[in-house]
């Protein structure tokens, strides 16, 4: 009787210590650290990015920010799982880049609005541009329709009757002033300045050569522009809580406040 009375306290006792340990084995998964690797251009993306790391942080997310400089390596990256997202781009240029190489990615939130502006450091006002000189714009598809599309709004050029951004250079109906348009990588328009009478720059790079859009800018779009900013992802990784809750930090009254703040209309909260 006395060995049956201690065989069974011993099967209570394991039995006890198992559950013990598999209570305390379930603990690392829950409160394990997350990394999520997101691609940006240095401003505003990056920049943005950075207000919300303290955030996720709380979270117990790991936001890791990787400062890219081009328009196509962000996507690639994504794609090829290098990078869990990336916050570089807005919808029409995603649509393209996505359509033309058969990727799978998706915009998970839009975030702000990047007004793109017409630059100089050789006039004053758009009316003083000498005839045969050279604009450079963006030689992407979607950027580049937008520039051409400023230009004609401010009476440099017309464009075939309802072409709007999705215009090219063959769409261009008339040219008074006889204007060279020159089609360079985004990130090098800035720098371009010196050689060019204009330069068509997106606001992100503007701001990133220290150029202040709401001076600087000889003309701008409207702020009512439709190229919203978007955080982008793997098609199928939207849902992800990590993904769910670095959409949600974006789109905080914090986030609106910085950009509001920071920016002073050169870049505009979309939410």
């Amino acid at each position: 009787m006395k060995k049956a009375f201690t065989l069974i306290t011993l099967l209570l006792t394991l039995s006890f210590l198992t559950a013990g340990c598999g209570g305390d084995s379930k603990k690392p998964a829950a409160t394990a650290k997350q990394t999520v690797k997101v691609g940006a251009t240095a401003v505003p993306h990056a920049e943005i990015l950075q207000q919300v790391k303290p955030m996720l942080a709380k979270e117990n997310i790991d936001l890791v920010i990787v400062e890219m400089n081009d328009y196509v390596r962000p996507n690639m990256a994504v794609a090829e799982k290098e990078l869990d997202a990336n916050f570089f781009q807005h919808t029409p240029y995603l649509e393209k880049f996505a359509a033309d190489r058969k990727l799978a990615l998706t915009s998970v939130v839009g975030v702000h609005i990047e007004p793109m502006g017409i630059y100089s450091r050789k006039v004053k006002q758009l009316s003083d541009v000498a005839a045969g000189a050279i604009v450079a714009i963006p030689n992407d598809p979607t950027n580049g329709g937008r520039a051409l599309a400023l230009l004609a709004k401010n009476g440099l050029l017309t464009l075939k009757e309802g072409v709007g951004v999705k215009a090219t250079v063959q769409d261009i109906t008339a040219n008074p002033k006889n204007l060279v348009i020159r089609e360079l990588e985004a990130p090098q328009l800035p720098r371009a300045l010196d050689d060019v009478a204009l330069a068509v720059i997106n606001t992100n790079y503007a701001l990133d050569a220290k150029l202040i859009p709401a001076k600087d800018a000889l003309a701008i779009e409207a702020k009512d522009s439709p190229y919203v900013n978007i955080l982008v992802v793997r098609s199928g990784d939207e849902k992800r809580p990590e993904i769910q809750k670095l959409a949600k930090a974006l789109t905080s009254p914090d986030v609106k406040k910085f950009i509001e703040d920071k920016y002073k209309g050169a870049i505009v909260p979309a939410f």
